[in-house]
């Protein structure tokens, strides 16, 4: 029975799913998105958006702890160098799963995962407007009032 078990073990052993798992997040990494099956982005999205929390500081213990789930030296220094600073303002939910559709040989599942800020396509379309909000009294009434003056003192 699997009570409690809160993870997709994919059909895999252990060390075979870390490595899969290590490779696709080096992958993402490098092409800002993948396509691979609906389970295994899944299973992707729960493995990297830790580390990519722990990119955002910059120091000997994250980078040490990331790259002994990443076990490559290249993804490891461009995930801290140029995608934590274009996530660094972000609070969470880095990364976007796309469902494609089936695959043609086998019917699975397929979908693409990305890099939220990295694609161009949904970030242009909105347009960066301010934050408003119901407080305060409205532009009309802002207006500066003029003093009236008296000739009660001449």
């Amino acid at each position: 029975m699997r009570h409690g078990k809160k993870f997709n073990h994919l059909g895999r052993k252990t060390a075979h799913r870390k490595s899969m798992l290590a490779n696709m997040a080096c992958s993402l990494i490098e092409h800002k998105r993948i396509n691979t099956t609906v389970a295994k982005a899944k299973a992707l999205k729960q493995f990297v958006e830790p580390m990519i929390t722990k990119s955002k500081e910059d120091t000997t213990h994250n980078r040490r702890l990331v790259f002994a789930k990443l076990r490559q030296k290249d993804a490891v220094t461009m995930l801290f160098r140029d995608v934590a600073a274009k996530i660094g303002d972000r609070p969470g939910g880095y990364t976007r799963i796309i469902k494609l559709g089936n695959r043609l040989g086998d019917n699975a599942d397929m979908a693409m995962i990305e890099l939220v800020d990295y694609n161009e396509i949904y970030n242009a379309g909105k347009p960066a407007k301010k934050k408003s909000t119901r407080r305060g009294r409205s532009k009309k009434s802002e207006a500066p009032v003029a003093p009236v003056a008296t000739n009660e003192e001449e």
